[in-house]
């Protein structure tokens, strides 16, 4: 079985504006990556579903959906937050990131994939049940996870987030669930500012310091992570993949490099082998510095995929 590699054509129209990172140059820069390194031919591509309403309201509100159907601009954009933007494929282009997960979870539990790695966009791990922030406008890992659980009768799912600012959208939507277990790392401080997020028993969302390097983040994983995701012993695993902590971006200061994100998948990959049945979906959060982000998914994928 192969490593699935999963997009959709309505996640290049997104976009808030010229000056903004989280842009479709981000997906080029991977499809890029992917032709260079050689292993795209190696990838079996598929287009995402769009999610339906019933898949997206176990883990979002009525009202959430509401306020962004009520508010698809008929041109030019509409105003989230500082930040955070919608045009007028904005809401089509979720819906198809959204989906990309429910895609991967029926190809894999159907055994017609081993694992799979979503180039999606916008990214989703900020999104809350009831608010869009941070780049996100729907939970996209939290929407596969929710379906994962109801439809194929999960008893237990490991979320692992690696991207440089904490899923805090993820963590409100399962806090307390005890068939999850969350483990991230993220750097501390920086948006969202989630050093007073209560604690959950389930939880394992552990902030490091600015300028960390991929060494201090590799003994924080075997000390912290590991050990619980061998105790949990969980059944699938998902991964919010942001390659925003890479050394040469920008828009945070950890010191991570390609190896590290190698090293990192290999973990994911080690422990799906040992208790999920080798089932791991991963969806593209953030990662600003283009060719960062094209060699990291690369070595992300590489791993996923044992090339």
């Amino acid at each position: 079985m192969q490593t699935l590699y999963i997009t959709h054509p309505a996640c290049h129209l997104h976009e808030m504006g010229s000056w903004h990172p989280e842009c479709p140059e981000r997906l080029d820069a991977i499809n890029d990556q992917f032709l260079a390194s050689g292993i795209a031919g190696l990838l079996r591509s598929c287009e995402a579903r769009e999610a339906g309403e019933a898949d997206l309201l176990r883990v979002h509100t009525h009202a959430h959906l509401d306020f962004l159907k009520k508010h698809v601009p008929s041109s030019g954009y509409f105003e989230v937050d500082p930040d955070t933007y919608m045009n007028p494929h904005t809401l089509a282009a979720a819906l198809a990131a959204a989906g990309a997960g429910l895609t991967a979870v029926d190809e894999i539990m159907n055994r017609q994939a081993q694992n799979a790695f979503c180039a999606v966009r916008p990214p989703g791990h900020h999104a809350r049940p009831d608010q869009a922030m941070g780049f996100c406008f729907l939970n996209n890992i939290g929407v596969a996870v929710a379906y994962a659980l109801e439809k194929y009768n999960l008893g237990k799912v490991a979320i692992i987030d690696f991207d440089v600012h904490h899923g805090n959208g993820t963590a409100e939507m399962f806090a307390n669930d005890s068939r999850v277990l969350m483990c991230s790392f993220y750097q501390n401080l920086i948006f969202p500012n989630v050093h007073t997020e209560k604690k959950s028993e389930n939880m394992l969302n552990i902030p490091v310091e600015a300028y960390a390097t991929g060494e201090v983040v590799r003994k924080l994983i075997s000390d912290h992570w590991l050990p619980r995701l061998q105790a949990f012993e969980p059944e699938f695993i998902f991964v919010s993949a942001g390659f925003d902590a890479h050394r040469e971006d920008e828009l945070a200061q950890l010191g991570l490099v390609e190896n590290d994100y190698a090293w990192i998948t290999e973990q994911i990959v080690a422990q799906a082998e040992a208790s999920a049945q080798g089932r791991v979906v991963s969806f593209l959060e953030g990662g600003y510095n283009l060719s960062a982000l094209g060699r990291s998914a690369v070595a992300h994928v590489k791993a996923l995929a044992k090339l």
